[in-house]
C-alpha cells in the first residue's frame, strides 16, 4: 500500500472515532431532591438539541445509585437508553459506600446488558478524592476524600466486576485536579488507570491572577501538566466551565460575558476532539447556587442563556457524531501526548484549583510559589516577512582603499639570442617595460544575518 493511502486510512480512521462531548450530571437537584428518568431524559433531550451547538450527546454520572435508594441503579441508565446517549459511568469512592456502589454496577449489567454496553465510554471510580483528602482539600473543608491505595483498590473491584460481562472492555478510570495528578505519592492510580480525567476551573484558582483574559492560559497549562505525568495515557476533560453568575473570585467575575469568552477559548478547541464533559447544562433548578455554572436557567430549555456557536477558527465546531460508541471503545487505546512545549517558568506560576463550587469553602492560601510573578512576560512576534520579495540585505561599510602596490623594477636586458648575421644587423637591443599592480577596490558582499525572536460535586 503506497504511503498517501495509509495516511487517507489513518484520518479515516481518526475521523470515525470522534470525541464524546456533553455535560456532567448529578442524581439530585439543587434543592437535594432526587432526579426522576423524566428528569434524567428531559435534561439528556435538552442537552442535544441546543441551539447553537450539533448535540451534546454524552452525560458524566457520579454515582452508580439513584438518590433516595440504598443501592438501586440510576435513573440516568433507562433515560440514556431512550435518548440514545453515551454514558460515563461513576462509582462514587469516598464515605464508606462503595459495596452499595458495586451492587448497583451489577445489577445495572444484569438488567440492561447490550443497552448499557453499547453507550458505555468508560467507567469512572470516583470524583476528586485525591484531592479532598490533600492538605489543601482538608483546609477547605472540601468533604471526605480517599487515599491512593483506596482508589486502586477500588479499581481493582471494578475490573473483576466487569470481567466476563458485556462491559469487559470498559476503559477504566479515576477522576481528580491536575494538583493531584503530579503529586507523585499518587503515581499508584495512573499506573492502574485506563485513563485519567481532568477537572480544571481556573475561576477558582484565586491566589493569582485568574481573569478571564488568563483563564485559558491557566487551563492549557494545568493540562500539560496532567498531561506529562499521564505516562502516554489519554487524558479526558472530565470537569470545566465558567459560572454564570455569583461571587468574584479573586480577578474571576462571574458573568455571562465571561462565561461566553471561557466557551469559545477553552470548550470550542476541545469540541469533537478530546472527550469532554461540561459543567454544566442546569444547575439553577429548583434553587440557583451561588456561583451557578448551568449554561440554561432554571427553566429547562434548548435556548441557553449565551451562544454557544463556535467559530470555524476556534474549533471544527461541536458535532453530533461523538454518539454512542459500540465495544471495544477504540478511545481505550493509550496515546501518546503531545502538550504544547511550556517553559518551566510558565508552569511553575500554576497554583492548587479552589474547591469547586459544590464544595462549601474556599481556600484562604495558595502554595509557596503562589508569590511568584503572577504572569509570564509574553515574548514578541517576529515581523511579517513577504513570502515572495526579497529579503533586504545590509551591505557592510565599504572597505578602504588597498594602497598600490609600489611598480615592479625594470628587469635586466637579456641578451639577444643569437641570429643569423643579417637578423642580427636588423634588430637592437630592448629592454622590458616596467610592470604596475592595479589598486584593488573590490568590495566583499555578505548578507547580514537575520534574527527572528523566539518566541464542583452534587451527587
Amino acid at each position: 500500500m503506497q504511503f498517501t493511502q495509509l495516511v487517507a486510512l489513518a484520518l479515516a480512521l481518526a475521523t470515525s472515532e470522534a470525541a464524546h462531548q456533553g455535560f456532567n450530571y448529578g442524581n439530585t437537584k439543587s434543592d437535594g431532591s432526587a432526579k426522576s428518568q423524566s428528569d434524567f431524559q428531559s435534561e439528556f433531550s435538552t442537552a442535544k438539541n441546543l441551539v447553537g451547538t450539533s448535540g451534546f450527546t454524552s452525560a458524566r454520572l457520579y454515582t452508580m445509585i439513584q438518590g433516595g435508594t440504598a443501592n438501586t441503579p440510576i435513573a440516568a441508565i433507562p433515560a440514556a437508553v431512550a435518548e440514545e446517549t453515551s454514558l460515563l459511568l461513576g462509582l462514587w469512592a469516598s464515605g464508606g459506600n462503595f459495596a452499595n456502589e458495586i451492587a448497583a454496577l451489577k445489577t445495572a449489567i444484569a438488567d440492561y446488558g447490550d443497552d448499557l454496553a453499547n453507550l458505555v465510554v468508560g467507567i469512572s471510580v470516583g470524583s476528586e478524592d485525591l484531592y479532598r483528602n490533600s492538605v489543601d482539600g482538608v483546609k477547605a473543608n472540601a468533604g471526605l476524600g480517599a487515599n491512593p491505595d483506596e482508589i486502586v483498590s477500588y479499581i481493582n473491584q471494578v475490573r473483576s466486576t466487569i470481567a466476563g460481562t458485556k462491559l469487559s472492555g470498559a476503559p477504566i478510570g479515576h477522576v481528580d485536579t491536575w494538583t493531584a495528578w503530579v503529586n507523585g505519592s499518587n503515581s499508584a492510580v495512573i499506573d492502574a488507570c485506563d485513563w485519567l480525567g481532568f477537572d480544571g476551573y481556573p475561576y477558582f484558582q484565586n491566589t493569582m491572577a485568574n481573569s478571564i483574559s488568563d483563564a485559558k492560559a491557566l487551563f492549557d497549562e494545568a493540562v500539560a501538566k496532567t498531561e506529562a505525568v499521564a505516562k502516554g495515557k489519554e487524558v479526558w476533560i472530565t470537569e470545566t466551565g465558567w459560572p454564570v453568575s455569583g461571587k468574584t473570585e479573586n480577578l474571576a467575575v462571574a458573568n455571562l460575558a465571561n462565561a461566553k469568552t471561557y466557551w469559545d477559548e477553552v470548550g470550542c478547541p476541545l469540541f469533537g476532539k478530546t472527550n469532554t464533559w461540561w459543567y454544566i447544562l442546569q444547575d439553577a433548578n429548583p434553587v440557583t447556587p451561588n456561583p451557578s455554572f448551568g449554561i440554561v436557567g432554571s427553566t429547562l430549555s434548548t435556548t441557553p442563556l449565551f451562544d454557544l456557536s463556535c467559530s470555524a477558527s476556534s474549533s471544527a465546531a461541536a458535532s453530533s457524531t461523538a454518539g454512542p460508541r459500540p465495544p471495544p471503545w477504540p478511545s481505550a487505546r493509550p496515546l501518546v501526548s503531545l502538550p504544547l512545549p511550556l517553559p518551566p517558568a510558565r508552569l511553575a506560576l500554576l497554583s492548587p484549583p479552589s474547591p469547586l463550587a459544590r464544595h462549601p469553602v474556599a481556600p484562604t492560601t495558595g502554595p509557596a510559589f503562589g508569590t511568584l510573578p503572577r504572569r509570564p512576560v509574553p515574548l514578541a512576534a517576529p515581523s511579517p516577512v513577504p513570502l515572495l520579495a526579497p529579503l533586504p540585505l545590509a551591505l557592510p561599510a565599504p572597505l578602504a582603499p588597498v594602497p598600490p602596490v609600489p611598480p615592479v623594477p625594470p628587469a635586466s636586458p637579456l641578451p639577444p639570442p643569437a641570429a643569423p648575421p643579417l637578423l642580427r644587423l636588423l634588430t637592437s637591443s630592448a629592454t622590458l617595460p616596467a610592470v604596475s599592480r592595479a589598486p584593488s577596490s573590490a568590495l566583499s558582499l555578505q548578507p547580514a544575518s537575520l534574527s527572528l525572536p523566539c518566541k464542583r460535586e452534587v451527587q
